[in-house]
C-alpha cells in the first residue's frame, strides 16, 4: 500500500520562508518516489488537521520555534503519528543553545567560552572582551546573530530596536576566527566534512544560507586529516549526547592559527532547500535528494 505522507511546513516562526522552501522540495521528491503526499502549511489547528488527515507518516520540514523545539514532536507523539528527525527531548535541548552547550560540555566536546545575558545587559556594555558573538538562545538560520568586532567601542545598536523579536535572553560567545565547517549524521554514521565559504558576506548569515550563489560549499573540506576526523567524531558524539535521531547537522568553527576546533551547535531540522548543506553532503556519498527523503520517511517512528 502506498504510504500517505503529510509534509509539515511553514508554521509561524521567523524561519517560515525557509520551511516552505524545504517542504516544497521534500514533497516534490517524495511524490517522485511514488508516495502519496499531502502538503500541510502548519497553523495552530495542526492537531485537528492531522487527526482528520490520518497520515501514515509526518515528514517534519518545519524550522524554528514550535517545529524544531519539541512542541510539534509532542503533538505527533500524542496523536501516534510516526515522524521524521529527532524526538521531543533531543529537539528541545538542541534548540536551546544554553541547555545544548551544557550537554556538550558534560560530554567533553570543545566549545568557545560563553555567558548568558539579557538583551538589556548586552546593550548597555560589552559583556565580554571583543570580539564576540551575540545569539538568541532559541533561533535558527542565523536570525538575530550579531558579531561584535575587536575594535567595537560599544555594543550593537540593533539591540535597542523596538521591533527586536528574538527574545530577551542572549548567549554571548567568544568569536573564533577562521573557517566554517559542518558535518551531518545520516542514520548512524557521520558524513564527510564540508567547508562553507560565504561569498560577499562577513559570515554565514541568513542570505549566505538561502540566496543562490551567496556561499560556496567545498566537500570534502580541505583541512588536515586529524582535524577532519575530529570533526566527524565530535559530530557523532554531539548527536548521541543530545539523543538525536535520523538526520542532524553539527556546525563548527576552526581557527587555523591555533588549530582550535569548537562546536557551535547541532541542528536537528537541517534545511532541505536548494542551497542547503545536508543534501550536498548526501550527494557526495552518492545519495540522491529523493533517496535521502525517502529513507527519512522509512525511518520515521514515534518514541524517538
Amino acid at each position: 500500500m502506498t504510504k500517505h505522507v503529510a509534509v509539515l511546513m511553514g508554521g509561524w516562526s521567523g524561519e517560515r520562508p525557509v520551511s516552505l522552501s524545504s517542504g516544497k522540495e521534500c514533497a516534490d521528491a517524495l511524490e517522485s518516489k511514488g508516495y502519496r503526499v499531502t502538503r500541510v502549511d502548519v497553523g495552530r489547528d495542526i492537531a485537528t488537521v492531522l487527526a482528520e488527515l490520518k497520515p501514515d507518516v509526518a515528514f517534519n520540514a518545519l524550522h524554528g520555534p514550535f517545529g524544531e523545539d519539541g512542541a510539534i514532536q509532542g503533538v505527533l507523539e500524542v496523536l501516534g503519528i510516526p515522524y521524521t528527525h529527532s524526538g521531543v527531548l533531543a529537539s528541545a535541548l538542541a534548540m536551546n543553545k544554553v541547555k545544548a552547550k551544557a550537554v556538550f560540555a558534560a560530554a567533553g566536546i570543545p566549545l568557545a567560552e560563553h555567558v548568558v545575558v539579557t538583551r538589556a545587559e548586552a546593550a548597555k556594555a560589552h559583556v565580554m572582551e571583543p570580539p564576540y558573538v551575540l545569539k538568541p538562545i532559541a533561533e535558527g538560520s542565523s536570525l538575530g546573530v550579531l558579531i561584535v568586532r575587536a575594535d567595537a567601542t560599544h555594543p550593537p545598536q540593533e539591540l535597542y530596536r523596538e521591533d527586536w523579536s528574538h527574545g530577551d535572553l542572549l548567549i554571548a560567545e567568544r568569536y573564533v576566527p577562521g573557517r566554517e565547517l559542518t558535518c551531518a549524521v545520516l542514520g548512524d554514521h557521520a558524513s564527510e566534512v564540508l567547508e562553507i565559504v560565504p561569498v560577499g558576506h562577513a559570515f554565514y548569515d541568513f542570505d549566505s544560507k538561502y540566496v543562490p550563489g551567496a556561499s560556496r560549499h567545498e566537500v570534502p573540506a580541505k583541512i588536515k586529516p586529524n582535524i577532519y576526523q575530529a570533526c566527524r567524531k565530535l559530530t557523532l558524539e554531539a548527536h548521541r549526547a543530545l539523543g538525536c535521531r535520523g538526520v542532524s547537522r553539527a556546525d563548527f568553527r576552526f581557527d587555523d592559527q591555533k588549530e582550535e576546533l569548537v562546536l557551535l551547535e547541532v541542528n536537528t531540522q537541517p534545511g532541505m532547500t536548494p542551497t542547503s548543506l545536508v543534501p550536498d553532503l548526501a550527494a557526495y556519498e552518492g545519495i540522491s535528494y529523493a533517496d535521502l527523503v525517502g529513507w527519512m520517511v522509512e525511518d520515521a517512528s514515534c518514541g524517538r
